[in-house]
This record gives C-alpha cells, sequence and structure tokens, in this order.
C-alpha cells in the first residue's frame, strides 16, 4: 500500500511549498535567540565601584584626573584585576570634611589604606557603562548579584515547565494551533517586560516568556520537518536550528547598536507580533491531521502542495483514505526508559549529554559576557562558528556515523575549555580563538544530541523519551548561572574548569551508545536491546487506501 511519504515523491519531498514554509518557520527560529541568551547583554555587568558622596567634589578642588580619584578614594584599586574591595566596598570617612588633603587624602583624615576600615556601599553604586542593563538598573551587584543568576534561571526554569506543556497541546490541537497561541504569548510577555518597574515582576513575566518560547520553537521545529520527505528531515532540522544561529549574529547587531536594555527587549520583540501572520500562511501538518482522522483537511493540503510544487497528483492518489498501521500499539511508561539494560543505559547517557550541552552551551556564552574585551566582537566570533558546526554534522554523520563525530564533539569542547582557562589574560585574542573552537565543539554535540535522541528509542515511546531526556537541557539551564557567576569570584576561569569535566566525560558516555547510522528507527524494546545485530525491524507506515466506487453499473 502507498504512504504519504509515496505521495510526497509525486508531489514534492522539498520543493516550492515546503521551502517557502521553512523559510517562514526558520524566521522563528531566529527570534528565539533573545529569550535563550539575552543574559548577555540584558544583564551585562559594567566596572563598577562604590559611589561615596563628596569625592566628585574633592576630585574638582584637586584636578585630579580619574585614574588619579579611583586610586585615592577606592581600595585595593590599581591590582591587575578589579577585585571584591574594589567593587563593592568603600573607606568608611566622610569625604565633605573640610582640609582634606590633595596629596594624601586617607592620612589627611587619620589614616591609612591598611588602617582605616572598609563598609559596604551604602550611597549605591557608579558604572562605567554608556548604557544600562539589568544590572546597573537594580544594582545586581556585590550581595545582590544572586539574583542575576535567578534571572536566567527563571526563563530555563520556564522552559522546563513548558516543554511538557506545550508539547501536549502540539500533540492535542495541533501545530498551527501551537504556534500561533505561543507566539502571541510570547509578544505579550516580551512587551509586559519593557515596562514592569519591578525585580520581582521582571523575574515571574521572564518565566512565563520561557513557559511559551522554548514550546513555539520546538512546535516549529516539528512542523518543518513533518511537511518534507524522509531524505530532507534530517537536514531541514539541522538547518531551522542554524537559523537561530543567523538570530545570534542579527541579535548581536541590534544589541551594538542599542545600548539600554528596555529599549533592546522592545525592539527584538516587536518584530514577533507579525509571526501572527503565520496564521495565513502556514499550513497545518498533514501528518497530524492524518492522525487525528482528518482525512479530508490532510488532502486538500497536499492537493495545495502539488498545486504549488507545480506536480500533477497521480490519478490513483486521487480519493484515498489515510489509515493508520496499529499492529501491536503499546502504551508508553515512564518505567520503560530504564527497564531493560540497553534502554537504562540509553537514557541516563542522554540525559547527561542533554544536561551537558546545556550546561557548556550557555556557560560559554554567559562566560564571554564576564570576560574581558569587546563583548559585542566575542559574541560575533563565537557565533559565527556555529556555521562549519552545522557544516561538519552535515557532511559526516551519514558517512561516518554518529558516535564518533559526537564523541569527539564533547571531548574538543572539553579541551577547548581547560586551554582558554589556562591562557593568560594578556593573550586575549588567543583565549578568544579557543573559546570558540570549544563553542564549535558544543553546537555540533548539541545539534546531535537533537537527532540521536530520536533514534534510540522505539516508536512507541520516543515523544515520550526525548521529553524526559530533553527536559535535563532545562535543568542545565537553570543551574549554570550558578556556575558561571558564582564561581568567576571565585577564580575568573574556574567555570571553564569544571566546563571541561562535563565535556570529557560526556565524550566518553557517548562511546558506549550504539551506532544508529543506516539503521531503521527501532519499533520495540526488544528491537534496542538488539541494536548491535544487523536487524531490521518493520516500519510503522502511515498507509493510503484507495477508495474504490460502490456504484458498479458506471
Amino acid at each position: 500500500m502507498p504512504t504519504l511519504d509515496d505521495i510526497l515523491e509525486h508531489v514534492g519531498e522539498f520543493d516550492k511549498f515546503q521551502k517557502q514554509t521553512f523559510f517562514v518557520l526558520c524566521l522563528l527560529s531566529a527570534a528565539f535567540t533573545p529569550v535563550y541568551v539575552g543574559v548577555v547583554f540584558f544583564g551585562f555587568i559594567p566596572e563598577h565601584r562604590c559611589f561615596s558622596p563628596g569625592v566628585a567634589e574633592l576630585s574638582q578642588r584637586c584636578g585630579w584626573s580619574l585614574e588619579e580619584q579611583l586610586n585615592h578614594t577606592v581600595p585595593e584599586w590599581g591590582g591587575h584585576e578589579a577585585s571584591f574591595s574594589s567593587r563593592c566596598r568603600r573607606y568608611e570617612v566622610d569625604w565633605n570634611t573640610t582640609g582634606v588633603s590633595c596629596t594624601d587624602p586617607l592620612g589627611s583624615l587619620g589614616g591609612n589604606r591598611s588602617t582605616i576600615p572598609l563598609g559596604p556601599c551604602r550611597h549605591g553604586w557608579v558604572y562605567d557603562s554608556p548604557g544600562t542593563s539589568l544590572v546597573t538598573e537594580f544594582n545586581l551587584v556585590c550581595e545582590e548579584s544572586w539574583k542575576l543568576d535567578f534571572f536566567q534561571s527563571s526563563v530555563n526554569a520556564g522552559f522546563f515547565v513548558g516543554s511538557m506543556n506545550i508539547g501536549y497541546i502540539a500533540d492535542r490541537f495541533g501545530r498551527k494551533f501551537c504556534l500561533i497561541t505561543t507566539i502571541l504569548a510570547n509578544v505579550v510577555f516580551g512587551v509586559l517586560l519593557v515596562f514592569v518597574p519591578t525585580y520581582l515582576w521582571i523575574v515571574i513575566i521572564r518565566f512565563f516568556q520561557g513557559l511559551v518560547s522554548k514550546g513555539c520553537w520546538t512546535a516549529g521545529y516539528i512542523l518543518a520537518t513533518e511537511v518534507v520527505g524522509p531524505k530532507y528531515r534530517r537536514t531541514v532540522g539541522i538547518l531551522y536550528q542554524m537559523a537561530f544561529s543567523i538570530g545570534l549574529l542579527v541579535f548581536d547587531a541590534i544589541a551594538y547598536a542599542i545600548s539600554h536594555w528596555r529599549w533592546l527587549q522592545f525592539t527584538v520583540t516587536l518584530p514577533s507580533s507579525f509571526f501572527l501572520l503565520y496564521y495565513w500562511c502556514l499550513p497545518e501538518s498533514p501528518r497530524w491531521l492524518i492522525s487525528q482522522g482528518k482525512n479530508d483537511k490532510a488532502m486538500k493540503i497536499v492537493n495545495d502542495m502539488a498545486k504549488t510544487n507545480r506536480k500533477k497528483m497521480p490519478s490513483h492518489f486521487e480519493g484515498i483514505k489515510f489509515e493508520e498501521d496499529d499492529g501491536g500499539k503499546q502504551s508508553p511508561s515512564f518505567f520503560d526508559l530504564v527497564r531493560t539494560p540497553q534502554m537504562r543505559k540509553n537514557t541516563f547517557i542522554l540525559m547527561y549529554n542533554w544536561f551537558t550541552s546545556s550546561v557548556l552551551y550557555q556557560g560559554l556564552i554567559m562566560h564571554m559576557g564576564v570576560a574581558a574585551g569587546n563583548m559585542y566582537l566575542d559574541f560575533l566570533y563565537s557565533a559565527l562558528v556555529e556555521f562549519p558546526a552545522a557544516f561538519i554534522i552535515l557532511n559526516t554523520i551519514d558517512r561516518i556515523g554518529r558516535r564518533y563525530p559526537w564523541a569527539v564533539a564533547n571531548m574538543v569542547a572539553g579541551i577547548a575549555c581547560l586551554v582558554t582557562a589556562l591562557i593568560p589574560e594578556d593573550v586575549h585574542w588567543l583565549k578568544v580563538i579557543a573559546a570558540c573552537i570549544g563553542r564549535m565543539g558544543i553546537t555540533m554535540a548539541f545539534e546531535m544530541v537533537c537527532f540521536v535522541n530520536t533514534e534510540l528509542y522505539p516508536t512507541y515511546i520516543r515523544n515520550l523519551g526525548v521529553m524526559v531526556c530533553s527536559s535535563l537541557c532545562d535543568v542545565g539551564g537553570v543551574i549554570v548561572p550558578f556556575i558561571v557567576y558564582r564561581l568567576v569570584e571565585v577564580w575568573h576561569d574556574l567555570p571553564l574548569i569544571v566546563f571541561t569535566a562535563l565535556g570529557l566525560i560526556a565524550g566518553v558516555l557517548v562511546l558506549l551508545l550504539p551506532e544508529t547510522k543506516g539503521r531503521v528507527l527501532p519499533e520495540t524494546v526488544e528491537d534496542v536491546e538488539n541494536f548491535h545485530r544487523q536487524s531490521a525491524p518493520k516500519v510503522k507506515k502511515i498507509y493510503l487506501h484507495v477508495q474504490t466506487s460502490e456504484r458498479a453499473d458506471d
């Protein structure tokens, strides 16, 4: 019996209709960038020091340069890099006292650098930045610096909750309905972020934005892969993720032009409102319509494909009835993911790799934001390396396989993080190169875990397996801000040492997984347990029954 993929071979597997659909969905993928990595610019941490009343007037009276003023009035100023004391402590003196010496101000106040006590920044901070960020607006530094970690963790917590609930909506009500509702919610929450005045409400709205935005991106990914033929499915999935990389470049350029975080948030949110036009531009997934028994609507979309692609529907496909082969259907269970040895091994290794990919990917971006150098150029360089990463994947997975390129990508990411940590700060350009190599490695690993995950589970539990394993990605996203922003206060490159260990372990664990190149997708748990054998499980198909006329006398 012919399948839906057989029809696509005649009406076009990746022709004009699919390319138009894919293009508009790629715009959606690119627009996800500010939500996922926006903390780099929204939460930029400029150099800062305590504001001390009277210092500016004293500096003006004495004719100090800025460097002289800082050297006289800021604790531990002038070291190789800023310290906690220079950023978060002030001399407990009254700079408005009359008779303060211009040559030795601390001495004239009855002490010296080592004897005068230090106190907290009671009067706020001075930031060396022409623009604004969450940090400068709400003073998220020193004792309050953990609030920046919490800001980024809140969006990842939203990803975690939303990936489960939005996935259900996409399966229950359709890909298109899910896309439109999540786009609308994302625009509403994005605009609200611009106007809410308090930190607490920003965190709450950021959580809800995360709850809908990742589900929106995922629904777009599913729709993009479901309207093309099987030969193009993996390529389309990787290119959809590459659109996210293009979004990184655009976001970097916009952030460079707009240095105030609220205006930046408004600028990157407003264009998303045009995605609501997708209600008239995008088709529903014909595969989802078939699964819901909506055969007439599915055939209408297939006919639209044929018309747009300028292909003719074969006459023997006219008047068809879709029917799904339900033989041997099983009910999915969480216990099935760990019930047998091979399934258990696959599940734990995939969960760890999702976690590691998220921690290293987001962590390297966040660490770059707190590193010395030009933040915008460093962000640009690290985003550019994602394109060769996609090119390498496309040219290796069907030649070499999945396991070895994936393992090497994780190990390269880990080793590059170690090299970056060991390079002195004076050689910043070399640190950037090493960090970019690490970014390329973890980008490859991240993209590969997305599709290898689907190849290691039987059909009846595949969606559940992907959902459970990928949820560790969001758990990693919740944890990584605390890894980066807390450990840099101990040693600036300490997060990179943690990333090194995580990446190397992930690379070794990948080698324990079976190779899936050239294998038919498993149908049962037994197929997974016997994956090392050259077995070919039966492929689940959607059959098309040709309806014959009941009027025999015609």
